[in-house]
């Protein structure tokens, strides 16, 4: 558990900025990762995974530069068993199919949800393009860090989550995952063992390595944009969702979406194993 003073050097961590080259083969080994191109016929999502008319996903935006990893690399003590709580994305201009790219990050909020409760890390970083400067995303990420709570620190502000409609959704998207989803997926950058070594994934109780969470984000990106922007990646401007379960690579995943105006409200669940909830309070907004 950490205690008061690691929490003091918390505050006081500069998460270091990072800089990042991106080919045209990370952009179409990122869009295969996430489950593009499973229909090599459909011109579609041929656009993100062929060379001819290449297009970014949205979502790729998470791994361009990522705040990844620095809780645990912060030396402070917190992290240990940390697990990804909510992430979100607001992008400001259409991402480049290649590029050089930096980011700057920051401590946004640490929450003390008290002994045994543990505490909510959250992260804010800004992505540029290298070559011209200009601002593409800002981003958000909360750690929730098991274990770590009752440090003395802040009780809150507690961001309430978004609600979602209690009525049936109006559009459904199943998208199958591949059984080797995970081993693709980490070659976009996350390369922690919990999504490819079965016996590391045993020691943290799961029977097999499971998908990364940023994974089941971008499938959730791709029912997006497949069922209301009809594969126009400049129409989805953000999404923001809280991770509530781990999926298994192999799994079908269903997107449930309900319409406001241009904010869509959704959330992914796995039918097999009785609709359980992996992505939840889902709120994205469409041009």
């Amino acid at each position: 558990m950490a205690d008061h003073e690691s929490y003091l050097r918390l505050l006081n961590y500069s998460i270091p900025d990072r800089e990042q080259t991106w080919a045209i083969r990370d952009t179409i080994l990122y869009a295969l990762g996430v489950g593009l191109g499973a229909d090599p016929l459909d011109m579609k999502q041929l656009y993100f995974v062929y060379e001819g008319e290449l297009r970014a996903l949205p979502t790729m935006i998470a791994v361009l530069c990522p705040a990844q990893g620095w809780v645990r690399k912060s030396g402070t003590g917190f992290g240990a068993r940390g697990v990804a709580g909510e992430f979100g994305f607001t992008l400001h201009r259409p991402i480049p199919v290649q590029g050089e790219f930096f980011s700057k990050s920051k401590l946004v909020s640490v929450i003390d949800k008290g002994p045994g409760k543990g505490a909510l890390l959250t992260a804010g970083w800004k992505v540029y393009d290298k070559g011209t400067g200009e601002l593409l995303a800002s981003l958000a990420s909360t750690t929730f860090c098991r274990g770590d709570g009752g440090f003395g620190g802040p009780k809150g502000p507690v961001k309430t989550p978004h609600s979602l409609p209690v009525t049936e959704p109006q559009f459904v998207c199943d998208l199958p995952t591949i059984p080797q989803a995970a081993l693709v997926y980490r070659l976009s950058g996350d390369l922690n063992i919990l999504h490819a070594d079965p016996e590391s994934a045993k020691r943290v109780g799961f029977s097999r390595p499971i998908l990364h969470g940023l994974c089941t984000f971008g499938v959730a990106g791709h029912a997006l944009l497949r069922t209301l922007c009809d594969y126009d990646p400049s129409r989805l401007k953000s999404m923001q969702v809280r991770f509530s379960a781990p999926v298994y690579p192999g799994e079908l995943l269903r997107t449930e979406m309900w319409i406001n105006g241009a904010n869509i409200s959704f959330r992914t669940v796995v039918p097999e194993r009785d609709n359980l909830v992996v992505l939840d309070n889902g709120i994205a907004v469409i041009a």
